[in-house]
């Protein structure tokens, strides 16, 4: 292994390190990175609970633990039962912001329309965990290598595909892969070493909505996805935000 490998891995071991008492913007960033990384998330603190969808509920204030599946599940737990008091199915969305000292958790799910709304006023733990099975990961190798891959033949891509930079930085996270199409139009391409769910398509469109405000014309910017598979209700968020999707696994097949 490399050294840069090696660095890499050992930055990403502190980053999924568990965090006490952290301040709120510190637990955003920690949140919001274990979801679009594709892992459970557990925050636990003094929130409130709204929900509004089939029908509209609200729980005042109380100590909670908060899990984010991978899979967009959210579960509200309370110190009893097995039971969550409150949840979200898969293929739910997250949004995480800090607006005036508090925390905002929001799950949101289409058909039917349902938001699950945590406030956090007090945070006292915050958890990343990569669920994925090892063997999986020894069988898909890694993001590196799926952008080494892109790199080394872009026309897997498209058809004359030209990358121009790796890790570009906007406001909202730095690309993958940045590059242009035959016709000219900026291309964002975001890598994911497996299967991905409708949290993966948000960081993409991110990317997208903070490159087209950075570059400040009505240049077109096209959003490409790019992963060994996608599950159907990313498939469709990728079509209702006019973005695509590339199945390309990290390393060719010996078939």
């Amino acid at each position: 292994m490399t050294e840069t490998g090696t660095s890499q891995e050992s930055a990403a071991g502190e980053d999924r390190k568990p965090v006490v008492d952290p301040s709120h913007e510190r637990a955003r960033q920690r949140i919001a990175r274990g979801v679009d990384h594709g892992e459970m998330v557990t925050v636990v603190g003094r929130c409130t609970v709204e929900y509004d969808g089939r029908a509209t509920s609200t729980l005042g204030p109380g100590e909670r633990l908060l899990i984010l599946k991978p899979d967009g599940t959210a579960l509200v737990h309370t110190d009893e039962g097995h039971q969550p008091v409150n949840w979200q199915p898969p293929g739910s969305t997250h949004e995480v912001e800090v607006v005036d000292g508090r925390l905002y958790i929001e799950s949101h799910r289409t058909g039917p329309d349902e938001e699950l709304q945590v406030t956090f006023e007090e945070i006292q733990h915050v958890t990343r965990v990569d669920v994925t099975d090892p063997e999986d990961l020894s069988l898909s190798g890694t993001e590196a290598d799926l952008r080494e891959r892109v790199l080394a033949n872009p026309d897997l891509i498209e058809p004359r595909f030209e990358p121009r930079s790796t890790e570009r930085q906007t406001p909202a996270g730095a690309v993958d892969i940045y590059g242009e199409d035959e016709a000219g139009r900026a291309v964002v391409v975001e890598l994911k070493r497996r299967r991905v769910g409708p949290d993966a398509v948000g960081q993409l469109d991110r990317y997208v909505q903070a490159l087209a405000r950075d570059l400040h014309a009505d240049r077109k910017i096209r959003g490409i996805l790019v992963a060994p598979s996608a599950t159907d209700r990313a498939q469709q968020l990728l079509a209702q935000k006019g973005h695509e999707f590339v199945a390309l696994e990290p390393e060719p097949s010996d078939s």
